[in-house]
């Protein structure tokens, strides 16, 4: 056999030669973006990078179909577009630039190479604009989650928010996240090849002051803060929600009637109840996706950088991708107008959602019609 070539045999069983490293067969001109921790482990198996190349092709189709309709539907339909669904177009925007830019160069790359093709360069610009991209979604995320508790929790004392204030509201997300990701092209921080060599994003691999502190700022202020933000909105938005309901049916006992809704039952389930389900569902898949590439990504900061293992470094890189899938169907699940104009203009989904008949369609209750988008 050849030194440093990877073999496997008609039973997909891996051999190579002893001493063979994971980074053997790399370009010279990756140096710069090749971490040396990756030099110490054997190689990987290439059906994992396969496997892998498979999964993010799919989340791309399943993100470029999902958001794809997101902002057709809520920019074609003139009901939908109101100043607070513009959050909505951005966070689907971003979440489409985001897969679109890496999910097919990573799939191309994984079945033409077990290394990143494309040069230093095109690796830093990758990650790059996976973190523009992702921190944009991230803090659209908790501007949505501030506009539902601005109506939910605050009702007609709240902030009204108008196509200006959410124009530049988005303008600022846009500016404060693109200074924030720029460092790393200048000076303070990096990009580099994650475990598999076939992804690049932010340089924790080294025991490096300048580049752990970029990733400390990153870690506090693209994670720690929005969490912070997004769970206090959803939050009070639970509370006011349980107590709104408390409040309902304990007026309803004092009239001695089952339910003080129009019709004068419970519906299945209130419309307020709804909205809460949506933001515990809103808040635990933006927990669940995110939270384990942070971890990961502090693993350095605390001296436990033999922690990370080519695949404890991709893993978590790959799950939080899934995050960009998860609106569209949050949306298509929680939002009854875009519900409906996606029967319209696409009634081969088999989605049915009947419109809201008569005055009650111009005076829908405040704290659910603004707050579903």
């Amino acid at each position: 056999m050849e030194p440093g070539r990877v073999y496997i045999d008609s039973g997909y069983r891996m051999y190579y030669d002893e001493g063979t490293k994971l980074t053997d067969g790399i370009p010279a001109g990756l140096e710069s973006v090749l971490p040396e921790i990756w030099k110490q482990y054997p190689p990987e198996h290439p059906m994992i990078t396969d496997f892998f190349a498979v999964i993010v092709f799919a989340l791309w189709l399943v993100n470029f179909f999902g958001n794809g309709l997101v902002i057709v539907v809520f920019l074609v339909t003139k009901s939908l577009r109101t100043p607070t669904n513009m959050f909505i177009v951005n966070l689907a925007f971003s979440d489409l630039c985001m897969m679109t830019f890496m999910g097919p160069s990573v799939t191309v790359n994984a079945f033409i190479s077990d290394h990143w093709i494309y040069g230093a360069l095109f690796c830093q610009l990758y990650g790059f604009f996976g973190a523009l991209f992702g921190t944009v979604s991230l803090l659209t995320m908790v501007v949505i989650g501030y506009d539902r508790y601005n109506v939910i929790v605050k009702g007609l004392s709240g902030t009204r928010i108008t196509g200006c204030k959410a124009f530049f509201i988005l303008l600022f997300i846009w500016i404060y996240v693109l200074a924030g990701s720029l460092p790393p092209l200048f000076g303070w921080g990096g990009f580099a090849l994650d475990g598999l060599l076939i992804t690049c994003s932010y340089d924790y691999y080294t025991y490096d002051w300048n580049k752990l502190s970029y990733c400390f700022y990153a870690f506090i202020t693209h994670y720690l803060l929005p969490l912070i933000l997004v769970l206090y909105y959803y939050g009070c938005i639970v509370k006011a929600v349980v107590q709104h309901e408390r409040a309902l049916k304990a007026q309803a006992k004092k009239m001695n009637v089952s339910s003080l809704r129009s019709g004068g039952n419970e519906d299945g389930q209130s419309a307020e109840m709804r909205i809460c389900k949506v933001a515990i569902t809103n808040v635990s898949l933006w927990f669940l996706a995110w939270t384990p590439y942070a971890v990961v990504f502090m693993f350095p900061l605390f001296g436990k950088l033999h922690w990370v293992t080519p695949l404890v470094s991709q893993l978590p890189i790959f799950f939080a991708k899934t995050a960009s899938c998860f609106n569209p169907v949050v949306f298509a699940l929680s939002h009854p107008k875009y519900r409906e104009a996606l029967s319209e203009l696409c009634p081969c989904l088999g989605i049915r959602e009947e419109s809201a008949k008569g005055g009650d369609n111009k005076n829908p209750t405040p704290t659910i019609a603004t707050t579903t988008a």
